[in-house]
């Protein structure tokens, strides 16, 4: 093994230091922007090298001791050796990057960063299980960030407290039932009032089984849901839970019911900061008629029909479509809003002149982004285009592609755009960008 020393410039969003030798990129995993290391090369390939850090030089002024002591084995975090307000500034830095060199553009005006807790805010995980005969039973928790085995965590500090708290008992449940090595997963979603667990299963439960998971559920104020094979058998153990999950929006006096597997934000807390922040740079009037593309459950919808005189939902789900309308119904905005279900990725704009004008549209896409959506806005006349647009992203790349087709193609200026940590701790950027029609 030989060790080389190597000048970090930057963080790539694997949280991996990136240094250069004879023009190669090199990724250091573990090192951090402006430290020099100590680090041997594990990997060779023709574009970079990967190599491992054996000792930190120089360290950063912005590394800090990560809380979690499973840091660097479990896969659930990348960064927690970086300073939170740096992981930040980082993301930033990627969102501006990624604006200029996809889409050749930099907003007018960078917006501040949208903060929330940095700890205990994953309302919704996935747990993988593995019975370990060898370790003695079953562990429960993230898979190990270089691999497909579970990580040996007992707690995790990014999960709820109460969450964090049940790995071990779960351990223990799991372990009891008849077939331990047939459970994949366990599926977490934290709502207002209460806590949902959905176990995946291969084989039939058994009698017992049930048995143990009402008790488990008793103890700790959990509600089973549970999936024997596709997405169409997820069921409530208790029929009479199955409208029990649902997150709140104060701000707009709003209960937003929801399905565990169902699409919603991991970070309650940002997720209504996110909300506010959107309407208000969306510059909703009363009068106004909005269109909510990629709507989900209604996120976006309900909120701002309290604002609106008029609010389109569209969505390529029918189940969430049909929550929205519900939600909508039982606190009386039906008439002002409609839903439909329809897939985004394959519209034009002759679809969306059918649809009338609009004065604001909200997009909110998966990380495929909204190239269709895109190139539809970009196709309309200068009369048919909307005053405004917010388009919240979780993906810098496809944002910068589509941004540079409403700004290039279509005429409209970028006024501008941040960050929001939705997701501390992890390489995650979530980012919000606003529009106007020139």
């Amino acid at each position: 093994m030989t060790l080389e020393l190597f000048d970090i410039e930057s963080l790539d969003l694997e949280a991996r230091g990136v240094a250069r030798r004879d023009g190669k990129v090199v990724f250091v995993e573990g090192a951090l922007p402006g430290e020099k290391v100590m680090a041997s090369v594990v990997k060779r390939k023709s574009s970079f090298d990967t190599a491992r850090l054996e000792r930190i030089v120089k360290p950063s002024s912005q590394r800090v001791e990560p809380a979690c002591p499973y840091f660097g084995v479990c896969g659930g975090c990348a960064m927690q050796h970086l300073d939170a307000a740096a992981q930040v500034a980082i993301k930033q830095r990627v969102l501006e990057d990624s604006l200029w060199h996809i889409g050749r553009l930099r907003p007018a005006m960078v917006l501040a960063p949208l903060h929330g807790p940095t700890w205990g805010y994953r309302y919704r995980a996935r747990l993988s299980v593995r019975a370990v005969r060898k370790k003695g039973g079953v562990l429960v928790g993230f898979r190990e960030r270089r691999g497909s085995y579970v990580a040996d965590m007992k707690q995790c500090l990014v999960l709820p407290r109460h969450v964090s708290d049940m790995l071990l008992p779960l351990r223990a449940l799991i372990g009891a039932l008849a077939q331990p090595e047939r459970i994949p997963q366990i599926e977490v979603a934290v709502g207002d009032t209460t806590t949902v667990l959905l176990l995946r299963h291969l084989e039939a439960l058994t009698d017992n089984d049930i048995r143990l998971l009402r008790e488990f559920g008793e103890q700790y104020n959990v509600t089973w849901w549970l999936q024997s094979k596709g997405p169409e058998t997820v069921h409530p153990l208790q029929p009479s839970d199955v409208d029990k999950l649902a997150y709140s929006l104060p701000e707009f006096g709003l209960r937003m019911p929801y399905r565990p597997t169902d699409f919603t934000q991991v970070n309650h807390p940002i997720n209504r900061v996110l909300i506010s922040k959107a309407l208000t740079l969306l510059d909703v009037q009363a009068s106004d008629r909005v269109a909510d593309l990629f709507c989900g459950l209604g996120n976006f919808t309900l909120p701002l029909a309290t604002r609106a005189s008029n609010v389109v939902g569209i969505e390529g789900s029918a189940a969430l479509t049909e929550r929205a309308l519900e939600a909508a119904r039982q606190h009386g905005l039906d008439q002002r809003t409609s839903f439909t279900t329809l897939n985004l990725f394959e519209v034009d704009v002759q679809w969306l002149r059918d649809l009338g004008y609009f004065d604001r549209i909200l997009i909110d896409p998966p990380r495929e982004g909204a190239e269709a959506v895109a190139r539809a806005l970009a196709a309309l006349g200068p009369a048919e285009r909307p005053k405004r647009i917010v388009y919240v992203s979780c993906s810098p790349a496809t944002l910068a592609r589509d941004s540079g087709i409403l700004v290039h193609e279509g005429g409209y200026r970028m006024r501008s755009a941040g960050v929001v940590n939705m997701f501390p701790h992890t390489g995650h950027v979530e980012s919000i960008a606003v529009f106007d029609a020139a």
